[in-house]
């Protein structure tokens, strides 16, 4: 990331976690009102933070998981369940983060948290046996 823009920076990373096709749709959404939030995401989260090379992505996904899941932010968790398909987090590596957010945040959280999973790994095999594209 070093000498790289942020934004920049932040752009690609966010493309290769989540994919440029929901990178497409959200960029297509942008208004007025959520553009300031979207450059705050992609410079601060994107690009200053899963941009770094300190530790992999896949370890990345892992602790963002068991933050959304203890945290209750079911959309994004869903989300990111979606885009281990690009960060190298297997279905195990979930399964263990979401048994810290049991012991560390709750039953009931990790509970919710592993029926999300679920269904996003299900919407992954459909797009992986449908048409291939760009999906999760």
């Amino acid at each position: 990331m070093s000498g790289q823009d942020p934004f920049e920076a932040g752009m690609a990373t966010r493309k290769a976690v989540l994919g440029e096709a929901h990178v497409a749709r959200a960029e297509a959404a942008r208004d007025d009102f959520d553009g300031p939030f979207q450059d705050l995401i992609t410079r601060g989260a994107w690009g200053g933070v899963w941009a770094r090379d300190t530790i992999s992505r896949r370890e990345r996904s892992m602790i963002t998981i068991a933050l959304l899941a203890a945290l209750g932010h079911d959309e994004e968790l869903a989300m990111h369940c979606r885009a281990t398909a690009r960060t190298g987090a297997s279905r195990e590596d979930v399964c263990e983060a979401l048994l810290h957010v049991a012991i560390y945040a709750g039953v009931p959280a990790a509970n919710r948290a592993i029926r999300i999973a679920r269904a996003a790994f299900a919407e992954i095999e459909t797009s992986q046996s449908g048409s291939g594209g760009d999906k999760p």
